[in-house]
């Protein structure tokens, strides 16, 4: 059975938790992060020498990085649709992937700590105006793909793309600030939400 290592709260965790369920991937998981076990320990150091979650154990096979690890599962247990090995059609959904990490997941930054975790360092006013329209920004961008495509991140049917993307939007809408009119983000969300494992481990109320 999978072993997954991290707390269910942390959005690069639920990205896990919701390609297994997405899969019917049997698992156990353990809490190790914030607030529980440390993975600043020689243990978990032998697994992830950046002492980050999550960390996954599939037989005597380990693996960290979300994004690693979900194209992980959805290789070994997941259905062609979701992640073709087609390279034309594995690239286009890699690519959005690659983007939610190294872009959409950078511009929120100032603002989910200044709002979300209230961090004391975060608290400058234009600082967190500059945060907030860099977000929408990319949330713009995030809103032309879907309008074009009319459902999905990569194309007309979920793929492994909407998972960091659909976790990205979660956050979006639960992090309180005023947000910009996007149609095409808001009707994504609810076509996700149609989504049993996103109930489950997306929109859960977790930013």
């Amino acid at each position: 059975m999978l072993r997954i290592l991290g707390r269910a709260s942390s959005i690069n965790v639920r990205k896990v938790l919701w390609a297994c369920a997405e899969f019917d991937i049997p698992f156990e998981r353990e809490d190790w992060g914030a607030g529980f076990t440390a993975t600043d320990t020689p243990e978990f150091l032998a697994l992830n020498p950046n002492a980050m979650i999550p960390v996954i154990q599939d037989g005597d096979f380990t693996l960290w990085e979300s994004n690693s690890i979900i194209r992980y599962l959805a290789t070994r247990y997941g259905h062609a649709s979701v992640y073709p090995t087609e390279a034309k059609a594995r690239a286009g959904i890699d690519q959005w992937i690659d983007w939610q990490a190294s872009d959409l997941n950078r511009s929120w930054s100032y603002t989910f700590m200044s709002l979300v975790r209230h961090s004391p360092a975060h608290q400058d006013p234009q600082a967190l105006a500059a945060g907030r329209a860099e977000w929408s920004r990319y949330m713009q961008i995030l809103d032309r793909q879907l309008a074009a495509t009319g459902a999905y991140v990569a194309g007309d049917m979920f793929t492994l793309a909407d998972i960091p993307i659909g976790l990205s939007v979660n956050r979006w809408f639960e992090t309180p600030f005023e947000h910009p009119h996007l149609p095409a983000v808001r009707a994504y969300y609810e076509r996700l939400s149609k989504r049993r494992a996103f109930c489950l481990h997306g929109r859960n109320g977790t930013p």
